[in-house]
């Protein structure tokens, strides 16, 4: 079974990627039996750090022995990423099963491929009924497919900042609306808010979820921590204080995604987390395209002695933490750039200070990119600005 010509008809089941309404997904699992109630789930949503803020749970759960099935977006590399169960990512041979048994009984009636996607990871958590199951929802909370649970766990909020806002009204792009759909539809269980950008933000959240009888946990009220000397930093909630190391993840933000991890892990009482899951979990975390450094490959081939970093950030609240990182390395910056045409790119590049040299590139196979030539003229303030066909 080719798993590709299954992805390439379920693409053309609706005329846009994305549409956000809910009825599609919902009728879609209702003919399924509606697998999405029948699941123990962690949500989360914000804009950044949701995938290094599943990364630490997913590894903290480990050393405790609680086995995860976890549905994240987009994909890196491959599109199994988005499919774990049981801790392993889902084979080429299974994902065509599950994906072939959608199509079936969606009998080629509308639906996003992102729908398909979604309902295909709910029904594939059948098959591990007693797993805990976390699920990233993005876009616009509201209207995401993956926000059809009826109960959850917990919902925990990363960071918010402006993202995406294509897809507001022209007279309403702001980080009130993002808040807005974001967070009005969370569920009565737990919410768990992490460090905001500022205490705007987190007043915002605050505002907009009061009405909500969810449990309610805020960074630096119910939780905290502290950066300590000798690579270890310092957490403290309700439950008492614990000395954790720096995780491998570069990026003083992680230590932010982290303490909401452990947060959220010690509220929800019923795990059993012990200080010692949550220390080895930490050191042993791990989240791709993330501030990744690349030691090895055909890329790291070309400048053998140069470090490579990797990463996804895409929006001005990502590239303000990459470049509070990039401040603390005392070597030349060098920057190559893609980008996606609905992005704020001016923003985005307005962190970049103190580099050596930028260059723009095309992203190969992506219509939806801005071209490197286009993306080259919107950085033109910036000193040394050039363009490459290719990232080679």
């Amino acid at each position: 079974m080719n798993l590709q010509k299954i992805l390439n008809r379920l693409q053309k089941l609706h005329p846009k990627e994305i549409d956000l309404s809910l009825d599609r997904i919902k009728n879609l699992c209702k003919k399924l039996g509606n697998p999405q109630d029948q699941i123990n789930c962690i949500q989360v949503c914000g804009t950044n750090g949701k995938g290094s803020t599943i990364s630490f749970l997913r590894s903290i759960l480990k050393e405790a022995n609680i086995k995860c099935n976890i549905y994240t977006s987009p994909h890196v590399i491959r599109i199994n990423e988005r499919f774990i169960y049981n801790d392993e990512m889902i084979s080429d041979d299974d994902l065509s099963i599950l994906l072939s048994e959608i199509e079936e009984i969606n009998n080629g009636q509308p639906l996003t491929y992102f729908e398909a996607l979604t309902a295909a990871f709910f029904q594939g958590c059948k098959k591990f009924k007693e797993n805990l199951v976390i699920a990233e929802f993005g876009l616009f909370g509201r209207g995401d497919a993956v926000n059809i649970l009826k109960k959850n766990l917990c919902n925990i909020v990363t960071s918010c900042s402006e993202d995406h806002l294509d897809w507001l009204p022209k007279n309403d792009r702001n980080i009130e609306r993002i808040i807005f759909e974001k967070t009005s539809s969370l569920l009565d269980s737990n919410i768990v808010v992490a460090k905001q950008t500022s205490d705007e933000i987190t007043e915002c959240i605050k505002k907009n979820i009061s009405n909500n009888s969810a449990n309610k946990y805020y960074f630096n009220e119910n939780y905290n921590f502290v950066l300590k000397e000798n690579n270890f930093f310092y957490y403290e909630d309700n439950y008492g204080g614990l000395k954790i190391p720096r995780p491998n993840l570069n990026g003083q933000f992680q230590l932010e995604n982290a303490s909401t991890a452990v947060a959220t892990l010690r509220i929800l009482e019923d795990f059993k987390i012990k200080d010692q899951h949550i220390i080895k979990g930490i050191q042993k975390a791990s989240h791709i395209a993330r501030l990744e450094e690349i030691k090895s490959g055909k890329l790291k081939e070309l400048i053998k002695n140069n470090k490579l970093i990797l990463d996804s950030s895409h929006n001005p609240g990502g590239s303000k933490a990459l470049n509070e990182y990039l401040n603390t390395l005392d070597c030349k910056k060098h920057i190559i750039i893609g980008m996606m045409a609905n992005k704020d790119h001016e923003k985005y590049i307005s962190y970049f200070k103190n580099i050596t040299s930028l260059t723009t590139i095309d992203i190969p196979n992506q219509p939806n990119a801005i071209s490197g030539k286009d993306l080259k003229d919107k950085f033109k303030n910036i000193p040394n600005v050039k363009y490459k066909k290719s990232i080679k």
